[in-house]
């Protein structure tokens, strides 16, 4: 996932932008310190870029105090649109005999070097703004609902946060996942 530095430099001007535009996601943060975090771990770059043309919408949401890495959702109106039509894990996966999706979120996850927003990130994001009204989301699934075959997601309905479960072996065109990257 390198990317050019003419890449680079468009990628971290779409964040600042985005940064600036909504500064109430990350009250009292400064970009150039966030900035300085990204340029001094360049290989966050390739998964920022991953979030960004999937439709994710990157954006810092908070800081993580122990560690001093920032941390960036996917801050998409709507679950992002180049990570719909996936069912939850491999497993899930190789289960379905016929039509089966092109991948699994977790294993798209991994691949972009991202990790899978769980319930309470979830509902803490929704506190930032109005986040899959029309949309849902895969979370990360507690690994008893799993062993059972099953998979949970969340959305905004009727201004409440929803969480419901489905098959990990289903997927929807309106239902993708959000992810986190701590730079």
């Amino acid at each position: 996932m390198d990317l050019s530095q003419e890449k680079q430099k468009e990628l971290l001007s779409t964040l600042k932008t985005r940064f600036e535009k909504n500064m109430n996601r990350h009250d009292g943060l400064e970009w150039a310190k966030v900035q300085g975090r990204i340029e001094a771990n360049t290989e966050k770059l390739g998964s920022l870029n991953e979030m960004e043309i999937t439709g994710g919408e990157p954006d810092v949401v908070g800081l993580d105090k122990k560690t001093g890495e920032y941390i960036f959702y996917d801050c998409s109106e709507e679950s992002p649109k180049g990570r719909r039509n996936l069912c939850y894990d491999g497993e899930a996966l190789q289960s379905r005999k016929e039509n089966k999706p092109a991948n699994s979120v977790l294993d798209m996850a991994a691949a972009m070097g991202i990790e899978l927003l769980t319930e309470e990130q979830y509902r803490e994001l929704q506190k930032l703004g109005k986040f899959d009204v029309k949309t849902s989301s895969w979370v990360v699934t507690p690994s008893n609902i799993r062993k059972l075959g099953g998979a949970i997601f969340c959305d905004r309905r009727y201004d409440t946060v929803f969480t419901y479960h489905n098959g990990a072996e289903s997927y929807y065109s309106a239902r993708g996942f959000r992810g986190l990257l701590k730079v």
